[in-house]
């Protein structure tokens, strides 16, 4: 999850509404019941507890789905998505549902996605479960249109001690844009002959707009001046529940919950438009489809994180980016049965994009910890209510979600010297790039400043804003190469970032703290 935190400190729990009443007390006693017994306890009539599972099938597509969820009914639960794509149902429940499930032919996996019950499964949504709605599979929309209304992150969102407005910079002071080669304009500048890459190698935004690229994460203010023309609404949505809801402004954040302006931070960081004032994204002229993850608990559950990525892959993403890590688990464990289903869906669901031509990107999480060694996990599970988390010894077997998957280019942060902030995750072998990222500690001036809800700007520190430029990058690399599919685009960007990386403890040629090296814009 994406959380303001100072660098080495695990980042604060986030702020959770809580039922009240004989619900707030009916939801305690269930809680007592987990934490003395381990299980959910069976109680009949209203309020009995629900836990949200991932299902999947051992067939990977639309015949899977229907096999997930037929058998799910049969055991006594309440089919509320299928993922066609994956094999896979989201399916709430009560009592021993996922024994039951698991041991019924043509089932891969069942995983509960939560600790902390419901009382009841989400309510109907008309129009809600579509993954077609919006744009076409080409992902063709308009960008800007519809956005009239008003106008969080986890540990690997901001490093920080919190989140304070800055005056509009007016495009200036963009340090994170010079380092990878960007060149910054104002209105006013020469323009480039259509489709033509001025230099920095950022292309015309003519041929930036033929790209669409997805930010997953609390919401996008569309509202922005700098988003207005950016935001495709055609093919942005909410997959806060884990259905993909499409109506009007469900994209935009809440501003109920927590870190609910990280999204458009990180939104403005790839593709800010480019008009003299406000910031400006690495790609200016780049489509997003804002993808709203984070739900009213301020957890982003693996079944709204299976949603956003599949939405994104089938409205023609080049590039999805990631700056959060799953909850409940900050890490999820094979012999653990629920989080090997939980990383079975969340990796299906990544190869699926994959395979329909995105880049998955996302950030390597701001614990200072080695990725390719055991390490400590004393936040999870992070959905509780009360009592105190787990503190979980951990071998290298356990991985972050979705950072840690095969196939996502994974990004650590640097800061304005280049050398490795001092909060980002790393490992050889565990990440991919190294991207700027900041200092919560230097000020503004150290900072990426980007743009938050309600016109304002902010700055933010950490590995969410060093995810955000790489995919700016990709959509750069993208429009530069239409015809390049996922893995020639990743491949385009690491090239680039080793070309004329040197040697050496901390340099970008120091593969544990900088993959292939530093990011920097490909011609």
């Amino acid at each position: 999850m994406a959380q303001a935190h100072p660098p080495g400190r695990a980042a604060r729990a986030p702020r959770r509404r809580r039922a009240r009443g004989p619900a707030r007390a009916l939801l305690a006693m269930l809680l007592a019941a987990l934490v003395a017994g381990g299980a959910v306890p069976s109680v009949s009539g209203p309020g009995r507890p629900y836990l949200s599972y991932l299902v999947l099938a051992e067939r990977e597509d639309a015949s899977g789905a229907a096999r997930a969820g037929a058998e799910s009914r049969a055991a006594g639960g309440q089919v509320v998505q299928e993922y066609p794509q994956i094999g896979a149902v989201l399916t709430y429940a009560t009592g021993r549902f996922a024994d039951k499930v698991r041991s019924r032919p043509g089932i891969a996996a069942v995983g509960a996605t939560r600790t902390a019950p419901v009382v009841a499964p989400p309510r109907a949504v008309e129009g809600a479960g579509d993954f077609t709605a919006g744009a076409d599979r080409g992902g063709r929309g308009t960008a800007g249109a519809d956005a009239r209304g008003a106008g969080r992150a986890g540990d690997d969102r901001a490093a920080g001690s919190g989140t304070a407005t800055v005056p509009d910079p007016a495009e200036g002071g963009a340090w994170n844009l010079a380092m990878l080669g960007a060149t910054a304009f104002r209105v006013g500048d020469a323009s480039p002959a259509p489709n033509s890459a001025p230099a920095g190698g950022v292309p015309a935004p003519e041929a930036l707009h033929r790209v669409l690229v997805a930010v997953l994460d609390s919401g996008v203010d569309d509202t922005h001046p700098d988003l207005r023309a950016a935001v495709d609404p055609k093919a942005s949505a909410s997959c806060a529940d884990g259905r993909p809801d499409a109506r009007t402004g469900a994209w935009r954040p809440d501003p109920g919950v927590g870190e609910s302006g990280h999204g458009t931070h990180v939104a403005g960081i790839v593709g800010a438009v480019r008009d003299g004032h406000g910031v400006t994204g690495v790609a200016p002229g780049v489509r997003i489809a804002a993808v709203r993850l984070l739900g009213p608990l301020g957890q982003y559950y693996t079944e709204n994180i299976v949603c956003g990525l599949l939405w994104a892959a089938d409205h023609g993403a080049k590039a999805i980016n990631n700056s959060y890590f799953a909850d409940p688990w900050k890490y999820n464990c094979p012999e653990d049965r629920d989080q090997a289903a939980l990383t079975a869906a969340v990796g299906r669901a990544a190869g699926y994009a994959r395979s329909k031509g995105a880049v998955v990107v996302a950030s390597a999480g701001n614990d200072a910890q080695d990725l390719g060694a055991p390490r400590v996990d004393e936040r999870s599970p992070n959905d509780r209510v009360s009592g105190p988390a787990q503190t979980r010894y951990l071998g290298t077997e356990c991985v972050r979600l979705p950072g840690e998957l095969s196939g996502v280019v994974t990004v650590t942060a640097v800061d304005r010297d280049g050398h490795p902030s001092a909060y980002t995750n790393f490992g050889r072998g565990r990440v991919s790039l190294a991207a700027p990222g900041g200092d919560p500690d230097g000020g503004p001036q150290n900072a990426i400043v980007s743009d938050w809800p309600g016109g304002q700007y902010a700055a933010l520190a950490g590995t969410s804003m060093a995810a955000a430029h790489v995919t700016g990058a990709v959509a750069v690399a993208a429009a530069l190469h239409p015809d390049f599919g996922s893995d020639a685009l990743a491949a385009l960007l690491a090239n680039t970032a080793a070309a004329g990386c040197p040697s050496g403890p901390y340099a970008c040629g120091d593969r544990q703290y900088f993959g292939a090296g530093m990011l920097a814009l490909p011609r």
